[in-house]
């Protein structure tokens, strides 16, 4: 087959995997909106939407539900776009922003916040988590880069298990220090889309998450020079500095928005990014735009599997994510033993 055959047959199969993609996001929107422990017929749905209808079933989903299916959609987003970026900048098929530490540096910024600061709102919570973000993410790469060899994969999953276990421990510190934080953070650590601020939240975040996506999306090509090495992405005339500068910064916007939003949701940045490889293959300027479908899509699912599990309780979304993605993490370690 000649060269421009398998360029068409490359694109029709990432044009059809992407209509896949948003198919299933469709479907994984119906389901957040109709599924819950009051179940809202489609129909009821679609009139409380379009028509504006009155009644308890369209309260339900003008009130809880749609802003509740919005925060799972951006964030699911936000959370994959960051995963991807940070395999691209460290190379490293692990990194996530839960791996490097980045989340939980988030976490305990909000965590001083309220036991400190005495902040109980969003707007405070947003910017906190942005400062420990980076904090984090500088000092994960700070650690990596010391030595021979600079920051090698293996030394950024290194040195991210190191800040993400101190980390741990000084919000372990807070927590037992500060028991009038507890209550406040203890539902927020767990990762939950659900929220009677929904709404409210979804206005305060919206223009963080563009703005990263944006900064992420900026630098796919500079990601794909990357993946061959940084010699040759010289060679090809990118600025390694500045794609890992750029891509970082737009990383951690989307995470610490995310995880102000809607506590550490683990997993999905891991996941999503091998995922959306796995179906259009290496070219970031597919996989991005994938893994923002997929993100979403795994968040939403793990939220309606959370509502119907345990009726009438929910289980919250982050922890449905950690029993989707722990056993995908085993999978893709024993894949790399063997491929080694």
């Amino acid at each position: 087959m000649s060269a421009p055959a398998l360029r068409r047959a490359l694109t029709t199969r990432r044009t059809g995997w992407t209509a896949a993609a948003l198919a299933a996001l469709i479907c994984a929107v119906v389901l957040s909106l109709t599924v819950g422990a009051r179940p809202v017929p489609p129909a009821e749905v679609w009139d409380a939407l379009v028509h504006g209808a009155s009644g308890p079933d369209a309260e339900v989903v003008t009130a809880l539900r749609v802003p509740r299916t919005l925060i799972a959609l951006m964030v699911g987003a936000a959370l994959a776009l960051a995963g991807t970026a940070l395999q691209g900048i460290t190379r490293n098929p692990i990194a996530d922003p839960g791996i490097l530490g980045i989340s939980q540096g988030a976490g305990v910024a909000v965590v001083c916040a309220i036991a400190f600061a005495g902040v109980h709102t969003l707007t405070g919570y947003v910017w906190f988590a942005f400062a420990g973000a980076a904090v984090a993410s500088v000092a994960v790469y700070a650690v990596a880069s010391r030595g021979r060899g600079g920051a090698t994969p293996v030394k950024l999953a290194l040195g991210g298990a190191a800040i993400n276990a101190l980390l741990v421990s000084v919000t372990t510190a807070v927590l037992t220090t500060r028991a009038s934080a507890l209550d406040e953070f203890r539902f927020w650590q767990v990762g939950s889309v659900a929220g009677e601020q929904n709404a409210e939240v979804v206005r305060r975040i919206w223009p963080f998450l563009l703005a990263g996506a944006v900064l992420v999306l900026s630098v796919a090509r500079g990601l794909d020079a990357l993946a061959l090495g940084e010699d040759v992405a010289k060679g090809l005339g990118q600025n390694v500095a500045a794609v890992r500068i750029v891509g970082g910064l737009g990383a951690t916007v989307l995470t610490g928005a995310g995880v102000a939003a809607v506590g550490p949701i683990a997993f999905v940045g891991l996941a999503v990014p091998h995922i959306a490889r796995a179906v259009v293959g290496g070219d970031h300027r597919w996989v991005l735009p994938m893994a923002a479908l997929i993100g979403p899509v795994m968040l939403l699912v793990a939220d309606v599997v959370g509502r119907v599990v345990v009726p009438p309780g929910e289980v919250p979304a982050g922890v449905m994510t950690a029993l989707i993605g722990a056993p995908f993490l085993v999978v893709l370690v024993r894949r790399k033993a063997v491929a080694a």
